[in-house]
């Protein structure tokens, strides 16, 4: 006789399942102030998983595949792009949320977001805008991320934006005000900006490496690759070429997470944290330790002289620069030119801000072709 099948296992709500997971002073779910506009709780969604999916569903969020962060695809299709680098920002601060019992939604959501709001070409994209709206307020892609969640976004019939929930928003806000914050951030937002610091400082040498500015031995005398160079060839004494820069990557991302989080829970203990409110009044808490603080701000210093300011990349960014003032110039002298959305919000936001969100929405290839199109 066929055994009968058993019973399904009951559901645990959101609150029950991340009591059990999530420390004290995680951010838990039922503790949230809610969204600027009330919904009807999911019926299986936790409330930051809703908010990671509608990121993740966002156009803002599928045009970071071809959004540049330090290469153009004039390089080459090997580097890091907007969305890879997102992506494993992603990764590496849900590796420290799970070890600190922290709300992985909640990272994840933040980690999707944080960059949503970089225009095209990079830093340098970011920095030919905020001159084109000086008399604006200026332009910031932390405070674009906001914008395009709370308002440019248009996916919902009850509300403009993502609708998201208002810790994420303020995790956002405190990264547009950093040192000027009256309160740290929740611990989830500290790994996200945590993880975002090794995401760059790692892949931005390795692409470096791959499409030929720098040479392994040139990045061997920098201290921190020089330690994490001693750490590999302590356990694999044959490696060289491919092999050992790819050893040398996996360990200066692993090194950096171990440390972040001895250096995280000595802080949380000696603070003695036990509330998200506790967070809110200490230090920052989840950062590496003086030593290593050193040592990838020496990194990030050569990488700024040697890869940012590198010749090539210095070509691309004047070309991309210029296209982007010119069309901003375009887009002003003839608003007739923008499309009919954007059109629609000039008397609300004003011209050049209009023309300032139309162009930060751009990718890099539909700027170019843009510019083709309109100005060449």
């Amino acid at each position: 006789m066929a055994d009968k099948p058993s019973s399904p296992l009951p559901a645990l709500s959101t609150a029950a399942r991340e009591s059990i997971l999530l420390a004290p002073y995680a951010m838990h779910s039922d503790q949230s102030a809610g969204r600027r506009y009330p919904e009807p709780v999911h019926p299986y969604r936790a409330p930051y998983q809703r908010d990671r999916d509608r990121i993740l569903h966002s156009a803002a969020f599928r045009r970071l595949s071809h959004k540049t962060q330090v290469f153009t695809g004039d390089f080459g299709d090997y580097h890091r792009s907007r969305l890879t680098h997102t992506l494993e920002t992603a990764s590496i601060a849900r590796t420290l949320g799970r070890a600190l019992r922290l709300n992985e939604d909640f990272i994840e959501a933040a980690a999707l977001m944080h960059d949503i709001g970089h225009p095209p070409f990079g830093h340098s994209g970011e920095d030919v805008l905020n001159e084109c709206l000086r008399d604006e307020g200026g332009f910031s892609h932390n405070r674009q991320a906001l914008r395009i969640v709370e308002e440019l976004e248009r996916r919902y019939p009850d509300f403009p934006g993502l609708n998201l929930s208002l810790e994420l928003l303020q995790g956002q806000q405190r990264r547009v005000e950093k040192s000027r914050a009256r309160e740290r951030p929740l611990l989830e937002s500290q790994v996200v900006d945590a993880a975002d610091s090794i995401a760059y400082d790692t892949h931005d040498a390795d692409d470096a490496l791959q499409l030929g500015l720098l040479t392994i031995d040139e990045l061997l005398e920098i201290p921190l690759w020089c330690a994490a160079a001693e750490r590999v060839l302590a356990r694999y004494q044959d490696l060289n070429g491919g092999e050992l820069r790819r050893a040398i990557l996996h360990e200066l991302i692993d090194w950096q997470v171990g440390g972040l989080l001895t250096q995280a829970q000595l802080n949380l203990q000696e603070r003695a944290i036990h509330t998200p409110a506790d967070v809110y009044a200490a230090p920052v808490l989840i950062a590496p330790d003086a030593e290593m603080a050193e040592k990838k701000l020496e990194l990030e210093k050569f990488l700024h002289a040697r890869v940012y300011r590198h010749p090539r990349v210095l070509e691309m960014r004047d070309r991309s620069t210029a296209m982007l003032r010119e069309l901003f110039a375009r887009f002003v002298a003839q608003p007739s030119l923008l499309p009919h959305g954007f059109q629609a919000r000039i008397e609300r936001a004003g011209l050049r801000r209009t023309v300032g969100d139309y162009l930060a929405g751009m990718t890099d290839r539909y700027l170019q072709s843009e510019y083709g199109r309109l100005v060449r």
